[in-house]
């Protein structure tokens, strides 16, 4: 079970790379959070239902699935660092659009175009992560990088919240001051000169299986059950996210600016988990430590759909902490020994995040029933994450044999 010890975290050359690089993690971890709290903030300022707000969240991931094999195209062709500068320059440009937006249909078209950039950022920055340092760390390095993804959801809610849901608060100011900030990023990407990580051939697809990159991965079934757990991860994950503020305000447990400080409570928990988890991994392998957390997953969620106080509310809070290491881990294992695909699997991963769309099917769950109901939801999407956990650590169990 133990790893080798004697393996570092970081390849030699790499560390100035992988620091900058786990920076963007910061940026979009805080991009995304920011939506939680505009599902709320809308609700409250345009006088519309939770289902009426999802879309916020479908505008933005719905970007993730039209743009990733585009993202992946472009980064094969241009190289990883060039795909962040753009990925950058759309994130700026969306951020600035809020200036001139006053309607909800110009907010979603400006979030539609930081949905593109983020696309970009993630197709590029996660895979070329898991490249900067031996092959048996790449779980926990990418585990590493996506505790920073944490830290910026923290601020997101705990600054945004506050400031949005505090008497005169307007979404102009902040989406601008982002905007210059991460123009600011891209310019010194453009400027800066990254190693591009040369891919050797892949050990994973016979050779008798098609040429064309997307019939040889989706002849992988690790890949495609890799997948299938990442999107029903991402449902899970973002779903709870966007109706966490709505579920503890409308049980009435909390008001907007408690919920959105709980929220960012509730994200710490979910970086320390990424944190502890990086540390795991160094010593447990991924797939036991994967197990295990959709496991505690699973059982969070049952807790929450039992409505028993203060069992739910532990549950709801205890998820962030299992969570945590799921979209890294599950990235990492399923783009393992790919080689030369590695990029085009990447951007076919990302087009996972179309899952936070799901929140849209809770909020009518949640309109038409009670606000409990919904964590059914995230419930089903754990289980398939704990049946990839569990063949994960069958095939690895298998492979050492």
């Amino acid at each position: 079970m133990s790893q080798n010890n004697s393996k570092s975290l970081v390849g030699k050359g790499y560390l100035f790379p992988f620091i900058l690089v786990t920076s963007l993690f910061f940026l979009w971890g805080f991009a995304r959070a920011i939506l939680d709290v505009l599902n709320k903030h809308f609700q409250t300022e345009l006088d519309i239902s939770i289902s009426q707000s999802a879309m916020i969240q479908v505008t933005t991931y719905l970007c993730y699935f039209l743009m990733a094999i585009p993202a992946g195209m472009f980064i094969n062709r241009y190289g990883y660092r060039k795909g962040v500068v753009l990925g950058l320059l759309l994130f700026a440009a969306g951020s600035l659009l809020f200036i001139p937006g006053n309607t909800f249909v110009a907010y979603l078209g400006a979030l539609a175009v930081i949905g593109c950039g983020l696309t970009f950022l993630e197709t590029a920055a996660n895979p070329y992560a898991t490249e900067l340092g031996p092959k048996e760390t790449s779980t926990s390095r990418l585990n590493l990088s996506q505790s920073f993804n944490g830290l910026g959801s923290i601020f997101a809610p705990l600054i945004l919240g506050n400031y949005l849901f505090s008497d005169g608060g307007d979404v102009t100011l902040p989406y601008t001051i982002m905007g210059i900030m991460v123009f600011i990023v891209a310019l010194i990407f453009s400027k800066v000169k990254l190693p591009e990580i040369v891919h050797e051939e892949n050990d994973t697809i016979q050779e008798n299986t098609p040429k064309n990159p997307f019939k040889q991965l989706f002849s992988n079934s690790f890949f495609v059950l890799g997948l299938i757990a990442l999107l029903s991860y991402e449902v899970s994950e973002i779903s709870i996210n966007s109706y966490f503020i709505n579920f503890t305000t409308g049980m009435g447990w909390l008001n907007n600016i408690e919920a959105s400080n709980i929220l960012a409570l509730a994200l710490a928990f979910f970086m320390i988990g990424r944190f502890l988890g990086s540390w795991i991994m160094c010593k447990i392998k991924a797939e036991m430590v994967m197990l295990v957390c959709a496991t505690g997953s699973v059982i969070c969620m049952i807790l929450v759909l039992l409505n028993i106080q203060p069992l739910s509310i532990v549950g709801l809070i205890g998820n962030y902490v299992f969570e945590a290491i799921m979209f890294p881990t599950i990235f990492a294992l399923t783009l393992k020994g790919l080689g030369n695909l590695t990029k085009t699997a990447s951007s076919i991963l990302m087009m996972t995040p179309i899952g936070g769309c799901g929140f849209l099917l809770m909020s009518y769950i949640a309109d038409a029933t009670s606000l409990v109901l919904p964590f059914a939801i995230p419930l089903a999407g754990f289980i398939l994450v704990w049946i990839f956990s569990f063949s994960a650590l069958h095939r690895s169990t298998v492979r050492k044999s």
